[in-house]
């Protein structure tokens, strides 16, 4: 039974992180390519990110949701959040 559970567990996580990859590469990189020249995921590598913290990630996705003019639920910004966080701040 706990390794139905882990399962379980584990196929929902997986399945959240893509959707959440989804939405992010969506709705974002087109706008952080222009930012970067044409290299939107170094915003979350460069030495003097602004991001610092999990409270600071998901301030910023709000901030860049409202920018972005999504209409994301908190769910979809969660796994937005939850993405970048396990891709590149590992926080």
């Amino acid at each position: 039974m706990r390794y139905l559970v882990a399962m379980i567990f584990l196929t929902v996580s997986a399945m959240a992180l893509a959707q959440g990859k989804q939405l992010h590469d969506n709705n974002c990189m087109q706008c952080h390519a222009s930012l970067t020249d044409g290299k939107p995921n170094s915003l979350y590598t460069r030495d003097k990110r602004g991001v610092k913290s999990l409270e600071g990630l998901n301030k910023r996705v709000a901030n860049c949701a409202i920018a972005a003019d999504v209409n994301w639920t908190k769910e979809q910004q969660n796994q937005v959040v939850d993405y970048l966080n396990s891709q590149f701040y590992k926080f």
